[in-house]
């Protein structure tokens, strides 16, 4: 996608949401960390409606740690995988006390050595949380990307290191949110909403649905 295209791509994202976020509930970075954690394989509304309970109990790492893996277990059992995030949780937790004083480090490197933590996790705090340029690719950043033609790749580390070469400096801050939420809410996997689509024209997707107006760029 041609330069002008991209522009004119985030310029319209950033119209219909000027100042977009994720849709996990949290208070602080902390909380921040343990939602994505938590939400690997799993929807946000489940997530929220687990971190409901949750994080009332156990807003810090040391309340968490005190918690324990049986007892986090009782909250987040309605989401996949929940014992093995229930056990990095915990690992995290106690990894936080003793290596950063409580406090949710501040580097991709620190973020990654935590238990349960990978490249997407920290992209996600370190752009939510602490306001990096950071994005985290996950599959409907990826399929939008490929689909659109704006960052195509064949792996989510290839989308992500073109995405950091093609976004422009002013959308980088939010491309991140406006990405996931358009690929969650309109360019479905299955059947994307093409017709309902504000960026149809600037799409080079051969497969639209029926009913988009597609204009020449």
């Amino acid at each position: 996608m041609k330069r002008g295209k991209v522009v004119e791509l985030f310029r319209r994202l950033q119209a219909l949401d000027p100042n977009p976020t994720t849709e996990l509930h949290y208070k602080t970075p902390f909380e921040l960390l343990v939602a994505v954690i938590l939400s690997a394989q799993s929807t946000d509304v489940g997530v929220n409606k687990a971190t409901k309970k949750l994080f009332p109990v156990a807003r810090t790492p040391q309340k968490m740690l005190d918690l324990g893996e049986e007892g986090l277990k009782r909250y987040i059992a309605t989401i996949g995988l929940y014992n093995a995030k229930a056990k990095n949780v915990i690992a995290t937790s106690r990894a936080l006390i003793e290596q950063h004083g409580g406090k949710v480090p501040r580097t991709r490197e620190a973020l990654e050595a935590l238990p349960g933590v990978g490249r997407k996790t920290a992209n996600v705090v370190l752009n939510t949380a602490f306001g990096e340029e950071t994005i985290a690719v996950d599959t409907h950043i990826f399929r939008v990307s490929n689909r659109t033609g704006l960052a195509p790749g064949k792996t989510v580390r290839a989308v992500e290191d073109k995405l950091e070469k093609v976004v422009p400096p002013e959308f980088r801050r939010n491309a991140h949110h406006w990405l996931i939420l358009h690929g969650r809410y309109v360019c479905k996997a299955r059947k994307p909403n093409c017709p309902e689509c504000a960026i149809r024209d600037l799409c080079a997707y051969k497969h639209k649905t029926p009913g988009a107006l597609v204009v020449p760029a």
